[in-house]
């Protein structure tokens, strides 16, 4: 982290996790130990979870992200939500483009795209997930791809609209698998991602823009990864489940 230039965020994403009770009593629980934490908390919930989350953290350090948006405003879509929808109910932040999405609902760079300026026109600030799979880590694509990603996923955003923007870096293959990439592997793909970033927006915007790291951080690592200079949070699967685990590592952030 280099809190000189960025605050540090830490998002929980709960997947398709916790009922409205159970999320509810996660809220309740990890409100007052996140309480004056000095990073960004979010939490990023299932659509069916939205109100009670919103509810739960009213007068909390807790903010409130969906897991998707649709890039239409309005129409046909059976079963997707509008970033509009989002933006109405008080919802701030959303996740796009995550690796589930891409392997199991078609997910592409171009409506990833599509997604994350959707959001931005809604007056939301999207998570805007990248990340390579094993095999092209073994063929040492890794820095190719990202950019790739990251290029076409900013295409037509403007500099001002990339100051709400969230990068995070997710390699597939340490999604909920127990595995993580080390620090450095992590740090180095990190400065990849604001590399890129200075090449089409300049240095300036790249050292404001948070680029966070989520492919199976946990209490136990979180302060290594953090320790790397261009890794400015996290996004937490499976700790964030837990309200003690995902503290622990906000306290990480924190530090």
């Amino acid at each position: 982290m280099n809190r000189d230039l960025r605050t540090p965020v830490i998002a929980g994403n709960w997947k398709m996790n916790n009922d409205r009770t159970a999320a509810k009593a996660l809220l309740s629980d990890l409100a007052p130990l996140v309480k004056d934490a000095a990073c960004t908390v979010i939490t990023c919930v299932p659509f069916t979870d939205l109100e009670t989350a919103l509810a739960a953290t009213a007068g909390t350090d807790i903010k409130v992200g969906a897991q998707n948006c649709h890039f239409e405003k309005s129409g046909a879509y059976t079963g997707e939500v509008s970033a509009d929808m989002l933006a109405e109910m008080g919802v701030e932040y959303v996740v796009l483009g995550h690796s589930e999405r891409r392997q199991y609902f078609g997910e592409t760079d171009v409506t990833v795209n599509l997604r994350t300026k959707a959001a931005l026109a809604a007056g939301l600030k999207p998570i805007v997930c990248v990340g390579e799979h094993l095999e092209d880590r073994e063929q040492g694509v890794t820095a190719e791809l990202v950019a790739l990603q990251t290029k076409i996923a900013l295409l037509d955003v403007t500099a001002e609209q990339l100051q709400n923007v969230i990068i995070a870096y997710e390699p597939v293959w340490a999604i909920g698998t127990g595995k993580t990439a080390t620090a450095e592997q992590a740090g180095e793909v990190c400065g990849v991602i604001r590399a890129t970033v200075a090449s089409l927006y300049g240095k300036e915007a790249a050292d404001k823009l948070v680029v966070q790291y989520g492919g199976s951080m946990n209490a136990g690592n979180a302060d290594e990864l953090l320790a790397q200079p261009d890794v400015d949070g996290g996004l937490i699967g499976g700790a964030s489940l837990k309200a003690d685990a995902f503290a622990q590592i906000v306290a990480a952030a924190s530090k």
